[in-house]
């Protein structure tokens, strides 16, 4: 029967799905865009899997993006990752949305900059060379950070269009979100989580939803003197 993954990824404003059989996609589709991910993604997922003749419990495994990304898109994705690995004992791998971004840069581009907007005038950033991650994800103020980028290095991920002004004439690759492929690919390093890891899975976001965010700035300007 050979081995079976789904892929799920919910970080971007489109989401997708793909069925990966023996390390080869035999099936893809995207989520609306409009981000109804609760809505669209589980019968999705089933019209995959029934188009390739392959039952939940024939999956060898899950693989999701854990961002960062849309908060509400990651809540709705690793959900449903974590429900089907439990429900059907499968492998459940979580990949960090910027290094499967990282996996599609150019050869060319050695020291690369993964980038997202993080609002409020600030960039989600995790430098990359020779497609490795040499630090931790982090949230930098755009406006300070990217501009003083050595001149070799190239950009990537969806910041870059939102920052382009700030990147003067670096290069940046050409494709800046994940691909099914590519997060199959960044999988294929990252052990499976154990069941306890599966329960405490949270997407990879740094800090709280804007709605979060906001309660916490109403409550410190209401403590303020």
């Amino acid at each position: 029967m050979g081995e079976h993954w789904l892929v799920i990824d919910t970080a971007s404003r489109t989401g997708r799905l793909g069925l990966v059989r023996d390390g080869t996609v035999v099936g893809a589709a995207a989520l609306d865009a409009a981000r109804r991910h609760a809505r669209d993604l589980t019968p999705a997922a089933a019209a995959l899997l029934d188009a390739a003749g392959v039952k939940p419990a024939g999956l060898t495994g899950v693989v999701v993006s854990v961002g960062p990304g849309s908060f509400t898109g990651l809540r709705v994705g690793i959900m449903a990752a974590k429900a089907l690995s439990y429900a059907t004992g499968c492998a459940l791998v979580a990949v960090p949305t910027f290094a499967a971004i990282a996996n599609r840069a150019p050869a060319e581009a050695a020291n690369l900059w993964v980038i997202a907007d993080a609002l409020q005038g600030q960039a989600y950033l995790q430098r990359y060379r020779g497609g490795e991650a040499v630090e931790p994800l982090r949230i930098v103020t755009a406006a300070e950070v990217l501009p003083a980028a050595p001149a070799d290095v190239w950009f990537s991920g969806p910041g870059v269009a939102t920052f382009e002004p700030l990147l003067a004439d670096r290069s940046a690759a050409a494709e800046r979100e994940p691909s099914v492929e590519s997060l199959y690919a960044a999988s294929r390093g990252i052990a499976p989580l154990t069941r306890a890891e599966m329960f405490e899975l949270e997407p990879l976001y740094l800090r709280g939803s804007s709605a979060e965010e906001a309660a916490k700035k109403q409550a410190h300007e209401g403590g303020s003197p």
